[in-house]
């Protein structure tokens, strides 16, 4: 991954519970997740499940599309993920490090 910082969305299942969040490590931040390190909103809600990521090269830009990206309407983001990701697919292995 060539951009320094990465907006995404996790979910526990299609249209589930959605998570967006802000990271300059994509892979690192999606594993805690996935592993329920760190107690919050996304191991509570068993949010495993990475369905959109978009790269940016700045820090404020991202931090401005998450921000933007949480006031949208829920149907807004649903139909975002389905546009990249009609199957709502896990992309963990689509970023993972092997």
């Amino acid at each position: 991954m060539t951009e320094a910082m990465h907006v995404y969305i996790m979910t526990n299942r299609p249209r589930g519970t959605l998570y967006i969040g802000v990271t300059g490590d994509l892979v690192r931040r999606v594993w805690l997740h996935r592993s329920h390190a760190v107690p919050g909103f996304t191991d509570r809600y068993n949010l495993e499940r990475l369905v959109w990521f978009e790269g940016y090269g700045a820090p404020g830009l991202a931090i401005q599309r998450e921000k933007s990206l949480k006031r949208w309407y829920r149907q807004w983001k649903i139909e975002l993920v389905e546009k990249a990701n009609p199957q709502w697919r896990d992309l963990w292995g689509e970023i993972a490090v092997v």
